[in-house]
């Protein structure tokens, strides 16, 4: 009886996770997560899935972030009505997650049709709504670590505490076939593994002795300096202290859940220490305030906040909840941190901080997490003068920082690390969750520690293989919804709006009106010649 596994995301790109598992007894879904980045890998999520959500069985979900758990509405929507099993923690943060992401998908096709109904064109539906997104939340099945579960028929699953973040888990996996010997398949999906040594969470866990092992990569090839819990906080100080020293306001893009968190501990020792002044700190996000509730009821598993008075809950500290409570940031014009999510710049009320800071010279913007390809985020972080935000061109002119001692994922030498704990793996490992850079340098470093070539196997959207006959081989078995140099990386949406911006500058610095017209009627009939 052959086993089939399909890569219906987070394959030759970071976001999107989903694999889906099928044999003759079950069909079911390893995480089903919302695509980030490129307005082009973004138009999957209102497309249809590559499978029918009404004849999946169940679903077992790694952690709570979007990007592994985002799409789980539109799964209802579509049908979808089997248990979905996760950790009390992740189940905790998703009550609130999702219905988040529905009003957040319902705000942003409203503003969107708008502009749309104003230049003729046909509205747009929201991938989901969040009435969606509370239904769903039924249907969730929570956990334990270290337990087996019968998931479905022929297929139990046991998680493992990836120290990722509050909840997250890699998922061991027994799937039965119908061989002669009666073995059980054996896998395990890593989910997101966390870094050695990570404020709140023990060191990440996993199984051993394992058929396949599907493993992300999103730091492959990238190592970070090791620094102690102190040394840590005290980069987080000193930037906090140079951007205040601007004048102006620091903007940090923040993940709403456990990096705002992280922080708020970290400043709160820094103020409590003396070590920074008791300035105004917001956090303007309706999601990182609920986050932070979840963390403060599981406050007694969290590792590393042992001895801090209510870090989270201090007279400095304002959680803004409302639109108008966010709006009234703007009257602040310095001297205070703002946090706000989402943490790569792509949606949420941190696009209306940067459209009052970024142009203003005494402002600071600091980013402390992973910026996926073609979001604002990297945008930014990639240099760019001039940004487009809701349709309005803003000019760059404040500090732009990042540090990368925050990260809730292992490097690249702790990904082998973890991986060389896992073999022998007898079949294959596949490579996920990350861009090409780090696919390929992950898998030449497993290559260096001698795994054989032909079990390193890194594939693209929409790959399919039988575990059981294949053996790991890829197999061209759906139909593919990108091709494989569309799915990551910078776009032509991206491109257009860095070459309009580029046009604009350059008409800007054209000394006369003749010189102008003459270039535009150059540029003109160079797009004449190419349609």
């Amino acid at each position: 009886m052959s086993v089939l596994m399909s890569f219906c995301g987070a394959a030759g790109t970071v976001t999107g996770s989903c694999h889906w598992v099928r044999n003759s007894r079950s069909r079911f879904l390893v995480d089903c997560g919302l695509f980030q980045g490129a307005k082009t890998i973004k138009e999957l999520n209102y497309g249809p899935f590559p499978f029918d959500p009404r004849k999946l069985d169940f679903v077992l979900l790694t952690h709570a972030h979007i990007d592994h758990a985002g799409l789980i509405p539109k799964l209802y929507a579509q049908g979808f009505r089997g248990p979905i099993y996760a950790t009390e923690a992740t189940a905790d943060l998703l009550s609130f997650m999702l219905p988040d992401s529905g009003h957040i998908q319902e705000f942003e096709v409203e503003r969107l049709n708008r502009r749309n109904s104003h230049r003729g064109l046909a509205p747009v539906t929201p991938i989901y709504t969040r009435d969606d997104a509370e239904r769903c939340l039924e249907l969730f099945r929570p956990v334990a670590y270290d337990e087996w579960i019968e998931a479905g028929d022929g297929v139990r699953a046991r998680y493992w505490n990836a120290g990722h973040i509050l909840g997250s888990a890699s998922l061991e996996m027994e799937l039965a076939t119908a061989r002669p010997d009666n073995r059980l398949l054996r896998m395990l999906f890593s989910g997101d593994i966390g870094p050695e040594n990570k404020l709140f969470h023990p060191s990440p866990d996993a199984a051993e002795n394992l058929d396949y092992v599907v493993c992300e990569s999103t730091y492959g090839g990238r190592d970070r300096p090791r620094v102690t819990t102190d040394e840590r906080r005290e980069i987080l100080a000193t930037e906090v202290e140079t951007a205040l020293a601007r004048g102006g306001n620091l903007l940090i893009p923040g993940f709403a859940v456990e990096r705002t968190q992280e922080l708020l501990l970290d400043l709160a020792i820094a103020f409590d220490r003396k070590r920074l002044r008791e300035v105004p700190v917001f956090i303007d996000s309706p999601l990182a305030i609920r986050a932070t509730q979840v963390f403060a009821k599981h406050a007694a598993s969290l590792v590393g906040a042992e001895g801090v008075k209510d870090p989270f809950n201090r007279p400095n500290v304002r959680f803004t909840e409302t639109v108008q409570e966010s709006l009234g940031i703007e009257r602040v014009r310095g001297g205070a941190i703002i946090i706000s999510a989402s943490g790569m710049c792509d949606a949420g009320r941190i696009r209306h901080h940067l459209k009052n800071h970024l142009w203003r010279a005494e402002s600071s913007v600091l980013f402390v997490g992973y910026q996926a390809a073609g979001t604002l985020g990297r945008i930014l972080l990639d240099g760019a003068r001039t940004v487009r935000i809701q349709g309005e061109e803003i000019r760059v002119n404040a500090a732009i920082r990042r540090i990368d001692v925050y990260s809730g994922h292992a490097d690249g030498s702790e990904l082998v690390q973890w991986l060389k704990a896992r073999l022998p793996v007898k079949r294959a490992v596949f490579l996920v969750h990350g861009e090409t850079e780090g696919l390929d340098a992950l898998r030449d470093a497993m290559l260096a520690e001698g795994l054989d070539r032909q079990r390193l196997i890194i594939p693209q959207l929409d790959d399919t293989v039988d575990l059981v006959e294949g053996g790991g081989v890829l197999e061209r078995a759906l139909p593919r919804r990108l091709p494989p140099e569309e799915v990551a990386g910078p776009d032509s949406h991206n491109e257009f709006a860095r070459f309009s911006i580029e046009l604009k500058e350059l008409l800007r610095k054209t000394p006369n009106e003749k010189v102008r017209r003459a270039l535009l009627n150059r540029l003109q009939r160079a797009l004449g010649k190419a349609a």
